[in-house]
């Protein structure tokens, strides 16, 4: 499994904001408001992600205290890090078009409390993306000194 790429994840983020901001334009008077219940329960898995990250290291380098980590166990965290990171990409997209999208709408009132709970959910989504990330850096087994670095 290779890694993420930071480029693939900025142009899944650029090019869901585009489509989003595009269709805005069509539907955003008939659509509910932004949910603020976003912004925790992602916050909550970015959360969850850097834990699981910061123990998934500590047992491969089977530090003091901790178990031996299965290696099935591993490719599955690896995993899940990779489609959390595009996932949380392509959410970070949706909300970064609403936020463009209500940005010429600031003076009422419904799109400026979307703008904020767009801009907190972009955010928390940016952070989820980061602890993926940090989370599949984790998976990594580390290098030993005498090992041969691939190019």
């Amino acid at each position: 499994m290779r890694p993420s790429r930071p480029g693939v994840l900025v142009l899944l983020v650029v090019a869901f904001a585009v489509v989003t901001w595009g269709l805005l334009q069509k539907v955003y008077s008939d659509l509910p408001t932004v949910p603020w219940t976003a912004i925790p329960t992602v916050l909550l898995l970015a959360l969850g992600e850097a834990y699981s990250g910061w123990m998934t290291r500590a047992r491969i380098e089977r530090r003091p205290g901790t178990k031996p980590v299965e290696p099935l166990a591993v490719a599955r965290l690896a995993a899940l890090a990779q489609a959390t990171a595009y996932v949380g990409a392509a959410l970070a997209g949706v909300f970064a078009g609403f936020v463009v999208h209500v940005l010429q709408l600031l003076d009422q009132d419904t799109p400026r409390r979307d703008f904020f709970l767009a801009g907190g959910s972009l955010v928390a989504c940016v952070i989820l993306i980061c602890a993926a990330l940090y989370l599949e850096h984790c998976c990594k087994v580390p290098r030993k000194p005498g090992d041969d670095v691939r190019a």
